[in-house]
């Protein structure tokens, strides 16, 4: 799926690294900024600091003088208005309007539009699009930074896409085997009975039960090795 981030006369260098930022980590890569007030705005150093690595979004990205020429190939477009107009397409949340996107057979190359920090988009253009996207915001302070505004409109449109997996880079150890489990659940009830906790001629289900805590633990090879531990330092402060 081809998706095209588009900036409208854009004033911060910095937004513009920060539009990057966010397209990266989303998986997006098409940046076009139109008429923006730096001409070198992608070498300036605020924007390289800015994109944080997304070097390759810079690179990549385009300068062009008109929205027409931003908006060559594109079959869905779409604005990001946080003011309703009166007239034009409709307006809808990016959630919502992502996922009947999808449902309907996602268009070919999608454009998403982006006006100025200080003027948002102007009504020519919002009347260009297929829908204006308004983000949900709290009803009385809507003002978002242009990066986070491209950051959620970004994150909801891959989610539509289908997101990606979270990356879980902690290892899961290996649980210990059956019969170190047996063996240490021996020495707690040596230990156990050694400090008085339980009685041998009345145990009762205290050791059924901890067998039953302990299968479900499924305690690592280390772990095995702590609580013996344990035990161990329960019997000899008896003994002491």
């Amino acid at each position: 799926m081809r998706t095209r981030f588009i900036l409208i006369q854009t004033s911060h260098a910095g937004n513009v690294g920060a539009a990057a930022r966010a397209m990266r980590t989303m998986g997006f890569d098409d940046l076009v900024l139109v008429a923006p007030r730096w001409p070198n705005v992608l070498r300036r150093e605020e924007t390289i600091q800015r994109a944080s690595g997304a070097l390759d979004v810079l690179e990549k990205a385009r300068i062009v003088d008109t929205l027409d020429e931003a908006l060559d190939g594109l079959t869905h477009l779409a604005a990001t208005a946080m003011v309703p107009r009166d007239f034009g397409p409709p307006t809808r949340a990016p959630r919502e309007h992502f996922a009947s996107l999808v449902a309907e057979g996602t268009p070919q190359h999608v454009g998403l539009l982006f006006g100025s920090e200080r003027f948002g988009m102007r009504n020519e253009d919002v009347y260009r699009c297929h829908v204006a996207l308004s983000i949900p915001t709290a009803p009385d302070f809507g003002s978002l930074n242009l990066g986070a505004a491209i950051q959620v409109i970004a994150y909801e449109w891959r989610c539509a896409l289908g997101g990606f997996a979270v990356r879980d880079a902690t290892p899961v150890p290996p649980a210990a085997d059956a019969a170190a489990v047996a063996g240490m659940l021996d020495h707690w009830e040596r230990a156990l009975v050694d400090i008085g906790f339980l009685d041998p001629a009345a145990p009762k289900k205290l050791m059924p039960r901890l067998t039953q805590l302990f299968n479900r633990a499924q305690p690592t090879p280390e772990e095995i090795h702590i609580l013996r531990g344990i035990a161990k330092a329960m019997t000899d402060t008896r003994r002491r």
